[in-house]
């Protein structure tokens, strides 16, 4: 990135693809059209055009498996064949790919650069390939100039097909063809003002292999944040947040299909960690964009949080008392919590939904690459944006160090709300450790340090876990019922032993960890 932002030139050939996709309601992309900030940067009325798209793979899903693609596209009397790559870790909107002309609807693997694509393509003969699903897409593109870029917007609506199945597609590609990458998060907020979209997760080609294989997304776990001693503050506060947006986005469409509970969960942890990074950096360059990103985090937390308390005791807890106690009746206890879980993803399904989601997920992507944070700050703060990292991340992790250990003070005589507290300054300690990680990976006591500090944190979970299941069991048990009450009244009794056995685990973890010696300031 440059001071201005993530700035690309479209070449032929070997291309980076810049592009965020916005989901739109069935029916709405004629006004989406005709919107201002469309119309009022257009350099003509754009071109319509009917697009037939065959997506290929191995049998055996090998480009699938990859995350990659590869595509015939038939427009008119022209066949294009295109290659791309998985996302960049650090850009989740960026790829690489390769886009030539071709004889016909079948590709020409042959036509690639085999040095540049590399294998597995690269081995691959055209025999080995199989059309797996197609797309049927009627497209306006219409190419925009803005003060700092030049994009071009399209808007299809049209369907996937694999087999018998088929699925409606409706939305907005924004590709940036030249200038700063921010231009597309302006555009896309300003057209949420139109109608309520939803920013695409999936590629074309990841829908078409989910109708086509039936295959649901899997949950991703953060990524190493990649950052190195030379990179100056202002740069590690870009790669961080860029993590982070790229961590919700990847879990955005698993959360919103419920099929895995992982995939709420991956969100609220990816939440928290945003939120870690603008208390780590707000204290000494105290940016407005913090606070706004901050709150905003902190609303969306919330209203996960519901279906992940359900997630855990329907996926966790009871699986444990049943392995427990295999001979007690519980099947009344699971019925009703699934059944609560099974609303609360019902309610989920709306925050998703909800424009105020969309505008958080797309301010984040502003947010990197515009670099509001020196925004409304002092020459002091903006100098301290210019330093390298490992200075302050020595004083982050000192201040954040001494605060836990003063809140784990008389830790035997912590009550409830005073371990909540200690929790959280936990969480922020082992983000940020695990953050600048990197930066110490010669010291030999910083992935000691890290590994006692996540099993104190994991056993206070699990203080934290019992409560609100005793919270949850308390809605339950307005419910009627003698089979649930059998089910309730055990679990009551295993919460209160596990409450013991944990109770000693977090005082030997909590004297472990406190006699750790620190890895910065070396």
């Amino acid at each position: 990135m440059t001071d201005a932002g993530t700035a690309i030139a479209v070449t032929h050939g070997d291309q980076t693809e810049f592009e965020l996709k916005l989901l739109a309601p069935q029916g709405s992309l004629e006004k989406l059209r005709e919107a201002p900030c469309i119309v009022q940067h257009a350099r003509n009325r754009g071109a319509f055009h009917r697009l037939e798209t065959v997506y290929y793979d191995t049998a055996e899903r090998l480009l699938f498996q990859l995350g990659m693609s590869l595509r015939v596209r038939h427009s008119g009397k022209s066949f294009i064949q295109t290659l791309k790559l998985p996302p960049n870790a650090a850009q989740p909107l960026m790829r690489r790919q390769w886009e030539m002309p071709v004889g016909g609807i079948t590709p020409d693997l042959t036509l690639f650069p085999a040095d540049e694509v590399g294998d597995p393509v690269a081995a691959l003969s055209n025999d080995a390939l199989v059309p797996v699903f197609e797309t049927k897409v009627r497209r306006h593109a219409r190419q925009l100039d803005l003060p700092d870029a030049s994009v071009e917007v399209v808007f299809d609506e049209g369907t996937i097909e694999a087999a018998s199945r088929q699925e409606v597609l409706s939305e907005i590609e924004i590709e940036l063809k030249s200038g700063n990458a921010g231009v597309l998060f302006d555009l896309g907020t300003q057209l949420l003002d139109a109608a309520p979209l939803q920013i695409g997760t999936r590629s074309k080609a990841e829908r078409g292999y989910a109708l086509a294989f039936d295959v649901a997304p899997s949950a991703v776990k953060a990524e190493l944040s990649g950052i190195t001693a030379e990179l100056a503050v202002d740069d590690v506060i870009a790669l961080l947040v860029g993590s982070c947006w790229h961590h919700l986005l990847k879990n955005h469409a698993v959360a919103e299909q419920g099929t895995d509970p992982e995939g709420v969960h991956q969100m609220r942890v990816a939440l928290r960690r945003l939120r870690t990074i603008c208390a780590l950096f707000r204290r000494d360059i105290p940016s407005p964009a913090f606070l706004t990103v901050n709150a905003e985090a902190r609303w969306l937390m919330r209203q996960l949080g519901k279906a992940r308390d359900w997630d855990v005791f329907a996926e966790t807890t009871i699986t444990r008392l049943v392995k427990a106690v295999p001979d007690i009746d519980l099947d009344g206890l699971r019925q009703a919590v699934e059944q609560r879980q099974k609303s609360s993803y019902g309610a989920l399904h709306g925050v998703l939904a909800d424009p105020r989601c969309s505008r958080f997920l797309l301010s984040l992507g502003q947010l990197v690459e515009r670099r509001s944070w020196r925004n409304e700050i002092d020459s002091e703060a903006l100098a301290i944006l210019s330093q390298p990292m490992p200075v302050l991340a020595d004083r982050i992790l000192q201040r954040l160090h001494r605060k836990t250990l003063k809140r784990g003070a008389r830790f035997r005589r912590l009550d409830i709300h005073a371990q909540h507290n200690l929790r959280i300054n936990l969480k922020k300690l082992r983000y940020a450790a695990e953050f600048f990680l990197p930066l110490y990976a010669a010291h030999a006591p910083a992935k000691r340090y890290v590994k006692r500090l996540a099993r104190l944190q994991n056993s206070l979970g699990r203080v934290c876990d019992i409560g609100s299941t005793r919270v949850l069991l308390h809605t339950i048990a307005q419910d009627d019922q003698p089979a649930l009450h059998l089910g309730i009244g055990a679990m009551a009794g295993w919460l209160a032993r596990d409450q013991i056995a944990v109770t000693k685990t977090l005082r030997k973890s909590w004297r472990r960890f406190k006699t750790t010696p620190v890895f910065w300031g070396r």
